[in-house]
């Protein structure tokens, strides 16, 4: 099996991107990566002042995918997530959602152990998840801590194990990069991190010849989730409820009137995180209303 190892890595997503690898699909293969914090923070007595902040959120690759084109979909699927023995968590003045009300810095390690997290003695059930993945954007450029259309940093808690990740091509080949892996996030992200941590991600790689939704999606057993991205947490909101009702009326062939009162009954609207520069928002809807299909139309 390929590994793509951590010392080939981007802090942008950008049109053009030079590959460090080329492979074939279908195909599986491990990405190597760094924490979110490119290894800076190393003890407790680390601080986030002392960042080189153009290192932050580096994302092994990007890899060049044989027969992957604009207008496709790349299919992601995430078999494990190893995890390393200790992540650490940062947050301080400024940072997050209650930045304003912090008046310190602060660094935590957290040790990693038979599958839970250790916050002080709380012992915290491990979910890692992959908080930055995508590809080479349409025409803008976006550093690896913004997400948007093409994936990038969706923090986004969903995106584990057993997860299916279908992203909107733009570039030949994709150009597929991801890290900032966490080993347990809730929704918002609140302090600026999760449990940040190195780690090895196995993922097989398909595609979707020719189809394509406007935003990623995420498909679990319990459903699939339209991840939306905007600098404003309640255009992002809105976007992924449209997203969801557009699904809706083409997937149940209703009226757009009928879809809405569908979603209403049954679509949860979440937020995935509030501390980036574009905040992101996602729709989810049950497998029993979504079906096998994940962009809501037949496949061929």
């Amino acid at each position: 099996m390929r590994h793509i190892q951590a010392d080939h890595h981007i802090y942008v997503f950008a049109p053009k991107m030079a590959a460090v690898e080329t492979i074939d699909i279908p195909s599986e293969l491990v990405f190597e990566t760094i924490d979110a914090l490119d290894g800076q923070i190393t003890s407790r007595e680390d601080r986030l002042t002392e960042l080189d902040f153009s290192r932050v959120n580096p994302a092994t690759g990007p890899i060049f995918i044989e027969g992957v084109k604009p207008g496709d979909t790349l299919i992601v699927r995430i078999k494990r997530i190893e995890l390393p023995e200790t992540g650490v968590i940062i947050t301080g003045p400024g940072m997050g959602v209650l930045g304003d009300e912090l008046s310190e810095y602060a660094t935590k390690i957290l040790p990693i152990r038979d599958g839970s997290v250790r916050f002080n003695d709380l012992e915290l059930p491990a979910s890692p998840m992959i908080g930055v993945i995508g590809v080479a954007p349409e025409s803008e450029s976006y550093p690896t801590g913004t997400a948007h259309r093409h994936g990038g940093n969706m923090d986004t808690k969903e995106i584990g194990e057993s997860a299916t990740l279908y992203l909107p091509v733009f570039q030949e080949g994709g150009l597929l990069a991801l890290g900032d892996v966490h080993a347990v996030m809730g929704d918002g992200e609140v302090c600026i991190s999760g449990c940040e941590i190195s780690a090895s991600v196995t993922v097989e790689l398909d595609i979707i010849k020719g189809r394509q939704m406007n935003w990623p999606i995420v498909s679990t057993d319990e459903g699939i989730y339209i991840i939306v991205s905007l600098p404003a947490i309640d255009a992002a909101l809105k976007e992924a409820t449209r997203e969801a009702v557009l699904f809706l009326e083409r997937k149940q062939q209703i009226s757009r009137e009928e879809a809405a009162m569908l979603a209403s009954l049954a679509v949860d609207v979440k937020i995935s995180q509030l501390v980036d520069p574009n905040k992101t928002a996602k729709a989810f809807i049950p497998r029993i209303l979504a079906g096998d299909s994940p962009l809501g139309i037949p496949m061929i």
